[in-house]
Formats: structure tokens, C-alpha cells, sequence
């Protein structure tokens, strides 16, 4: 498997396409999703369990109020908050806050794609009241998204599939153009994942896509339902996995790739997301243990 290109795991996907919301007797939202754009509100679960701490290394009170709006059975499903994951989630969350503010100081006229980033309120920590947010969701989530988080002038969501490239019509690049990728592309066969990066690069020259994978073991466990909360839950398979060292492969997806490095997330709280991770990062022995890791391609 080390010799393996990155786009060579094995080829199966448990994606699904139900869904859409209900009205709860509290007048929230109660979400409907399947298998794998019900991941969305794990997400929201982890983000807002670390916002709420005293000593949070995500401010993020957006989440904390849909998590609170929501009607859905969070502890019930996914079980109770761990410490540990949500700190790590959330310091995965703040190393796209990072790439994207760092994008919106050098265009802040420019567009941000979000491919399928679910419940996630980025926008309302980063934005300098200048950016256009495009969400590009399935059918499903997006009316979840949209009865949620309705769009705005500047922030709307287009319901499609993120590998249905006729998203890229609805972008002006004029201004510059980033797309992040956040908790999508794990989920994705090898190959779509190949040909949405490849489309990527291929329109929106100058621009760059952020994402985040996951190394090739823990894809494995994923794929043979070995990953489960303390209440059961098993998130859905993962069928794309990447390990550290393959992340310079990530080029031959496209010619106009010319640079693709991980983004390092920040120290946390504690011995291992404030020590041990960042040690983790720079060992090569054992850099691939690591459950995620950020990159970020840029466009000639």
C-alpha cells in the first residue's frame, strides 16, 4: 500500500440521498438525512461540545445556537461529547478558518466554495463583510442548510452534488477563488476524488482547493465498520484514504497543480493536541498514525 498512488484505495462509497427536515414540537428543525450527509451533524455535535468549553480553542457561538435549535437526538445517537475528539475537530476546523482568511487578505473581493460543508458556520467566523460564500450541497442537506442557515446576499447554496462539475458555472473567478473541501473527499471514491480535484485545477486557474484526508489505515477500518462511538454509532465508509508522504501525488491529478503542502493545525490544550500531535506531524515514522490531515493545492 505505501507505493500505492493516492487515488488507489479501495473503490466503494456508502453515500446516500435522502433526506429533508421536519418541524419538532419545540418549533426547531429536525433533520432527516442519510448515512453519510448525516455526518453533518456529528460535526455540529463535536464544533459546539468544544465552544461551549471555558477554554475553547474554537469561538464558535454560531454552532452553539443551531446545535441548540436543532431537534435531533445527539447524545442519544453519537453519545457523549469526547473531550478529546472535539478539541481535535475543532482544531481541524480553525486550520480552514486559517486558509481561508488567509485567501480573503489577499482577495477579499474573491469567492469561497464550500463543497458540501453541511451545518459548518464557517462563514460567520471568518467573513469581512465583502466575500461571496457559495455552498454546493446535495438536494438533501442543502434544504436542511437553507431552512437552518437561510441564504444571503453575499452567502447562498446551490443544490447539487460536488462532483457534478456544472457547479463551477455558478462561480465568477474574477476576483480569485478558493474551494475547501472539509470532511467530503474521504467519502468519495479514489476516482472522484482524482476527477474533482482535476476540475478544480482546471477551471479556476490561480485559485486553490483546501481538504482534509484521512491516512489509508484508518480508511481500512472504516471500510470494515471497526470505527464505533461509546453508543454505536459507526460512521459511514471511508473509502478514500491518503497517507502524509503520498501527499505530493496529489499533482498528477492535473498540470496546473503546482504546489500542494499540508497545512499544520495549531497547538491545543493538553499534553497530546499540545505536545504529542505537533511532535507526530514532523516524525516521519509515525506522521501517518495521525487520524487527518489539511492540504492545501494551488492553481497555475
Amino acid at each position: 500500500m505505501a507505493d500505492a498512488g493516492p487515488y488507489d484505495n479501495e473503490d466503494d462509497t456508502g453515500n446516500g440521498t435522502r433526506g429533508g427536515t421536519s418541524g419538532g414540537e419545540d418549533g426547531g428543525r429536525r433533520p432527516e438525512l442519510s448515512e453519510v450527509p448525516e455526518t453533518l451533524l456529528w460535526n455540529l455535535y463535536m464544533r459546539a461540545a468544544e465552544a461551549r468549553r471555558a477554554r475553547t480553542v474554537l469561538a464558535d457561538p454560531k454552532a452553539v445556537e443551531l446545535a441548540d435549535r436543532v431537534d435531533y437526538p445527539f447524545e442519544e445517537t453519537f453519545g457523549p461529547p469526547s473531550p478529546l475528539l472535539s478539541q481535535g475537530h475543532a482544531l481541524r476546523v480553525r486550520t480552514f478558518d486559517t486558509a481561508v482568511r488567509a485567501f480573503l487578505d489577499e482577495h477579499p473581493d474573491g469567492t469561497v466554495v464550500a463543497l458540501a460543508e453541511g451545518l459548518e458556520t464557517q462563514f460567520w467566523r471568518v467573513d469581512n463583510g465583502r466575500a461571496r460564500w457559495l455552498c454546493v450541497e446535495l438536494p438533501e442537506t442543502a434544504e436542511v442548510r437553507r431552512a437552518l442557515l437561510p441564504d444571503e446576499e453575499r452567502r447562498r447554496t446551490v443544490a447539487r452534488s460536488a462532483l457534478d462539475l456544472s457547479w463551477r458555472d455558478e462561480v465568477d473567478p474574477a476576483r480569485g477563488v478558493l474551494i475547501t473541501a472539509q470532511g467530503l473527499l474521504m467519502y468519495l471514491r479514489p476516482t472522484e476524488v482524482k476527477d474533482l480535484i482535476a476540475g478544480c485545477a482546471e477551471r479556476f486557474r490561480g485559485g486553490a482547493l483546501v481538504f482534509d484526508a484521512v491516512p489509508r489505515w484508518f480508511s481500512a477500518r472504516t471500510t470494515r465498520g471497526e470505527m464505533r462511538t461509546a453508543r454505536g454509532y459507526s460512521p459511514p465508509p471511508m473509502p478514500w484514504g491518503m497517507d502524509a508522504g503520498e501527499l505530493p501525488k496529489v499533482r498528477t491529478a492535473h498540470p496546473a497543480i503546482t504546489d500542494v503542502r499540508e497545512v499544520p493545525p495549531p497547538r491545543g490544550r493538553g499534553f497530546y493536541y499540545g505536545a504529542a500531535a505537533p511532535l507526530m506531524r514532523r516524525l516521519p515514522a509515525i506522521r501517518n498514525l495521525r487520524p487527518t490531515m489539511t492540504a492545501i493545492a494551488r492553481f497555475s
